[in-house]
């Protein structure tokens, strides 16, 4: 049987699934294109596919017309497949993380999770005003390393107040008494907090640094893309002496 039906409840379904408080609720959600559905299949969370054509990745899979590819997909040029997935499993928070501080931008999230999967990152916090991690803009900026890192959202003074206790060094970005990046190298336990794109780090997010750290770079320049510079900060934490 082939859907072709905008009435179909598998296409209503899918539709809901785009909204976050119903992809919260059922704890699932959606990728596009045979990449990602790849992607997502390699990390063991791929329910369900959707497509034009016949599929075979050990799941269900329902075809659909072109036409209702077209109308369920959200890219500008639709793709022949769709894959439904399950919420990714937390793992444990290790010692080198990433604090990124309501940051608005899904494309600079998914650079900073490929960034931190290159560059040995075990964690990635969300705060709680971030970005839904299952964006799927974000997603596809990851290029799937989503699937592969462990990405969690948290209340950013909960979390933090428990970073304390536990003897993480806690570090903002801040040419205001900052010291190179390259001063932390060293450090057993350490947490990077990233600001927002426009406003950078919350002030009551600074009341929790123990140091300031900055990326030296030319006087012609004001200030770096938070992608860019989580990258560069990651790169140097992560390179060998």
């Amino acid at each position: 049987m082939i859907i072709e039906s905008k009435e179909n409840k598998k296409i209503k379904y899918i539709n809901k699934l785009r909204n976050n408080k119903f992809m919260n609720e059922e704890r699932k959600f959606i990728v596009e294109g045979f990449h990602l559905i790849e992607e997502a299949y390699n990390a063991g969370i791929l329910l369900e596919t959707i497509s034009v054509d016949e599929l075979d990745y050990n799941v269900p899979n329902v075809l659909v017309t072109q036409n209702i590819m077209n109308y369920i997909s959200v890219l500008p040029s639709s793709s022949n497949a769709i894959g439904i997935c399950k919420f990714t499993e937390e793992k444990k928070i290790g010692n080198k993380v990433i604090v990124l501080d309501n940051l608005q931008d899904p494309g600079n999230i998914g650079t900073i999770i490929r960034s931190a999967n290159a560059f040995n990152f075990d964690t990635i916090v969300l705060s709680d005003t971030s970005v839904n991690k299952y964006n799927d803009k974000l997603i596809r900026a990851s290029q799937g390393m989503l699937f592969k890192t462990n990405v969690i959202t948290r209340n950013l003074v909960d979390f933090l107040n428990t970073a304390k206790e536990e003897n993480y060094k806690i570090c903002i970005t801040d040419v205001t008494d900052g010291k190179k990046i390259n001063t932390i190298k060293n450090e057993d336990k350490v947490i990077i907090v990233m600001g927002n794109e426009g406003q950078g780090v919350s002030d009551y997010v600074r009341n929790y640094a123990d140091t300031n750290i900055y990326i030296p770079m030319n006087s012609t320049c004001e200030s770096l893309n938070v992608a860019v510079a989580t990258s560069i900060i990651m790169y140097e934490l992560n390179k060998e002496d």
